[in-house]
């Protein structure tokens, strides 16, 4: 039965309504004074408050009104007559009570009142339920981004922490996290102080805890009082916690995500954990897992990618060091063949002749590699430079056949040029396009068999215009506006086309016997890729087997934009 509050300082109507309160046991109070009045209110749950509008010893309007402001949705009903004037009095209250009710109509109309300020009592639980629901909904929807945001190990703990109390509220917190500092680590989060005992007490409970959760045989990470670290965070520390916080309602979780193991964390808490509480914490226990496998998988490709950039310098400075100690002796054996064959050192048979030039054109093949080597060298650096400047690129052409002219008439080839006239200036470096074009002419002479034709082309084409192969299309597709096109075709043995894009990869032999027989480094096309493209230029090739092959680089006309200095920042 609920409990009433009698507000009068009418001795007939507090006997009347004493006498119906104790025939139908009602817990009840009567009050005339202010103090009283709000001394009950503030120390009882009160269900109805039942308010003479005659009350001479308080002022009832403002009564009602202050316990409004105590009392959670009050049911509060006033006994007036018929004829009462005060509106404002009546609109305040919750209902009513003509003092010409009979007694049964009274209790009827408290009755009512006592089962709507229960039926209100339950929606208002249920709102505040809701609304702690969608508090916790949204500390958990930010608490993941925050998630998302990082892959910092020692972040991704403190926002799990953030998002727990935020919304649990809890008064201590003991994380066990592995990759915290590079080394195992207790982290206590506490509202206030705690002493050097209760601390290891905490130290000590936590590791048992975590031991709990594996055999004996089967732990990740072996830790104890000695090598477990530990890190205190209080907010504050002018109160001190004691040996009591053992018996404050607590719920442990280990961090995990499937096979992978990064910790586990206990959680005090004085009031009780509530089922939606548990299950709060279950969810954002378990979320902070993927993130931690993140950050632990992306802290093992930074780690290998330091190894990785140690091992290139390492390299790339053995290569230097080897490649410059191999030209040391080259340049005076190279000297040496060259005052033997004019005949200086006196007359040489025709064998001596023979091997003196076998001798002359492998000193010349090492060279080519070793200065193959070094490019690449130094386009993998960022440290090739360009000396651009407007130029055209019939020079560029002319000078690489005049040089191959005597080497295709020694194989039987005929080595032509097409080059469309007047052609617009480009922006480039003649000497880097004279190397990548010298490197696909060498390679057409050496593919191809005698008795055939090389024809080196040019002319200009929009990019709309260029005929995109399919294997290059995203390449071809980065091209705008309009180009000088060179090619380079031979009737040589082609490639097939699963092969094409391998031509351009660094060290790759296509597999054929004379690809084999012909030997090389397999860098001229990379470098020549490379070079073309720090041009904010494209190369790629069409080709088909045993019928020929056509090489093509296209070079941005001097409208353009000029390129930048250095591969390194051309490509980027």
């Amino acid at each position: 039965m609920g409990k009433i509050l009698l507000i009068t300082d009418n001795n007939t109507v507090s006997l009347r309504y004493k006498k119906l309160f104790e025939t139908y046991e009602y817990c009840f109070s009567i009050s005339s004074d202010a103090a009283s009045i709000y001394n009950f209110v503030d120390s009882e749950v009160i269900d109805i408050i039942i308010v003479d509008s005659a009350i001479n010893s308080v002022n009832p309007m403002l009564t009602i009104k202050k316990i409004k402001t105590k009392i959670e949705n009050p049911q509060i009903l006033l006994i007036m007559d018929k004829d009462i004037d005060n509106i404002e009095l009546a609109r305040i209250s919750n209902g009513f009570i003509l003092n010409d009710f009979s007694d049964d109509l009274i209790i009827s109309v408290i009755n009512s009142h006592i089962k709507n300020k229960e039926k209100s009592d339950i929606l208002t639980q249920k709102n505040k339920e809701l609304a702690d629901s969608l508090y916790k909904l949204n500390v958990l929807y930010n608490t993941s981004s925050q998630f998302a945001g990082t892959l910092d190990v020692k972040k991704l703990i403190n926002y799990m922490l953030e998002g727990l109390d935020k919304s649990l509220s809890y008064d201590l917190t003991c994380t066990i996290s592995f990759g915290f500092e590079n080394e195992p680590v207790l982290i206590i989060n506490s509202l206030y102080d705690i002493s050097e005992e209760l601390t290891n007490a905490l130290k000590m409970r936590a590791i048992l805890n975590y031991k709990s959760l594996f055999k004996d045989d089967n732990i990740p990470f072996e830790i104890d009082d000695r090598n477990l670290k530990v890190v205190k965070y209080i907010k504050n520390p002018t109160n001190k916690f004691n040996f009591t916080i053992f018996e404050y309602d607590n719920m442990f979780a280990p961090i995990d995500l499937g096979d992978n193991f990064f910790g586990c964390i206990e959680i005090f808490k004085e009031k009780p954990f509530t089922t939606d509480d548990a299950s709060y914490f279950q969810t954002i226990v378990q979320q902070v897992s993927l993130p931690l496998k993140s950050a632990g998988l992306y802290s093992e490709i930074i780690s290998k990618n330091e190894k990785l950039e140690k091992l290139e310098r390492v390299k790339s400075d053995f290569i230097s060091i080897v490649s410059h100690e191999l030209r040391t002796p080259l340049t005076p054996i190279k000297n040496a063949l060259s005052i033997l064959s004019s005949g200086r050192c006196g007359e040489l048979t025709d064998n001596a002749i023979k091997f003196v030039n076998m001798a002359k054109r492998n000193v010349e093949n090492l060279t080519n590699i070793i200065n193959d080597i070094l490019d690449i060298n130094k386009i993998e650096a960022g440290k090739m430079d360009f000396k651009y400047k407007l130029m055209d690129i019939h020079s560029v052409i002319e000078s690489v056949r005049a040089n191959f002219d005597c080497v295709a008439k020694e194989h039987n080839i005929i080595l032509t040029t097409e080059e469309e006239n007047s052609l617009p200036e480009i922006y480039a470096d003649s000497q880097r396009l004279g190397q990548v074009l010298t490197n696909l002419v060498s390679n057409a002479i050496k593919f191809t068999p005698n008795g055939k034709n090389i024809v080196i082309k040019s002319e200009l084409k929009n990019s709309d215009d260029i005929v995109k192969n399919p294997y290059f299309k995203d390449d071809l597709d980065k091209l705008n506006g309009n180009y000088v096109v060179v090619s380079v075709i031979d009737e040589g043995i082609g490639i097939k086309s699963e092969n094409l894009l391998k031509a351009f990869d660094k060290f790759t032999q296509i597999e054929s016997s004379l690809y084999r027989k012909v030997g090389g480094t397999g860098l001229g096309l990379p470098i020549a890729k490379q070079l073309i493209e720090a041009h904010n230029g494209r190369i790629w090739c069409d080709s088909e087997e045993n019928k020929g092959s056509s090489f093509h680089f296209a070079i941005p006309v001097s409208e353009k934009s000029a390129p930048v200095k250095t591969i390194q920042k051309a490509l980027l």
